[in-house]
């Protein structure tokens, strides 16, 4: 059975077990607002698609839902299907030869991110999976 389906008590406890800590300040909202810096590859009313300021490989973009939530409930929410269409042409954009997107669940998956948001990793050869 999936974790997922059943009382809502234990979507709760799930929920909780994929959240990172709430921070008052939220860099990926000060994104959104324009008070901070970003190079922004696509922006509508919903979904906004930056540059990571990491860079351990050649492209590595964030698609992210403009409504603040959690990892856990974008990929719950009516929003996840145009997120991740705004990554998957992001990612066909930058990286023609294959790409990979990520969304990372939790402090053991190193999600520093409270604010849900999927990865967009390529532009070089990715490797095995780990």
């Amino acid at each position: 059975m999936c974790l997922l389906s059943g009382s809502s008590r234990l979507s709760r406890r799930v929920r909780h077990a994929y959240s990172v800590p709430q921070m008052a300040y939220c860099v990926f909202c000060e994104i959104i607002a324009h008070r901070e810096p970003a190079r922004i590859e696509y922006e509508d009313d919903d979904v906004i698609v930056f540059h990571n300021v990491l860079n351990w490989v050649p492209v590595m973009l964030l698609a992210v839902p403009k409504q603040h939530m959690l990892q856990y409930d974008l990929w719950r929410s009516g929003i996840v299907g145009k997120v991740a269409r705004s990554a998957a042409e992001a990612g066909a954009k930058h990286c023609p030869r294959g790409f990979r997107l990520l969304s990372n669940f939790g402090p053991d998956a190193m999600q520093s991110q409270p604010h849900a948001h999927i990865h967009i990793v390529g532009g070089t050869f990715l490797g095995e999976y780990a």
